[in-house]
């Protein structure tokens, strides 16, 4: 609400998203794993900042568009290279290519993207030569919004393209008689 509203006073209560972010870190960082988390907006990304600042007493890296090529560089190597730099925040745009993240094995995907070839791009960066952990992905996605719908479209679709890619023709062959029924009725 406080990005949309473009209010000053932020309180994490407001956002059962932001709440359920705050409760994988500490279990993340309980078990003292690193975490890439991507947003679309740069605004979010710097409540996010916020958020997690306040929360744990210890600002989380953040990479967006306004970075210089020198402060992406050095953010790269210290969160590779130093372990108490557990978090980093990506703006999509800016983190989803070109960067070699694997000491995060947690990717968080706090909003949806429309295109999921750039969501998949953006895990990669943990995923990449090199891991030598599972990567588990999170996909924050708000019940009852249009989050959920978009995300449902995203499905159907991922479900078409493995159907017509995947299988070619033979996909066809294993629909039952009512799905059937339903493809051919005018």
């Amino acid at each position: 609400p406080v990005q949309y509203l473009k209010r000053s006073e932020t309180d994490i209560a407001l956002s059962g998203k932001a709440t359920r972010l705050m409760e994988l870190l500490d279990d993340l960082y309980e078990q003292g794993e690193k975490v890439l988390i991507f947003t679309q907006f740069r605004e979010m990304g710097t409540l996010l900042q916020q958020f997690i600042s306040e929360t744990y007493h210890r600002p989380p890296l953040f990479l967006h568009g306004g970075s210089s090529r020198k402060q992406r560089d050095q953010m790269v190597e210290d969160f590779q290279q130093q372990p108490e730099i557990n978090t980093m925040i990506l703006s999509l745009k800016a983190g989803g290519t070109g960067l070699n993240l694997t000491e995060a094995n947690h990717v968080v995907h706090y909003d949806l993207w429309w295109n999921p070839a750039v969501e998949a791009q953006a895990t990669d960066r943990a995923y990449r030569i090199g891991q030598q952990r599972n990567v588990f992905v999170h996909r924050m996605i708000t019940e009852g919004t249009f989050e959920e719908k978009i995300n449902q479209m995203l499905i159907e679709k991922r479900d078409l393209a493995d159907m017509a890619v995947s299988q070619g023709e033979q996909w066809i062959g294993e629909l039952s008689n009512r799905d059937l029924k339903g493809l051919f009725a005018l």
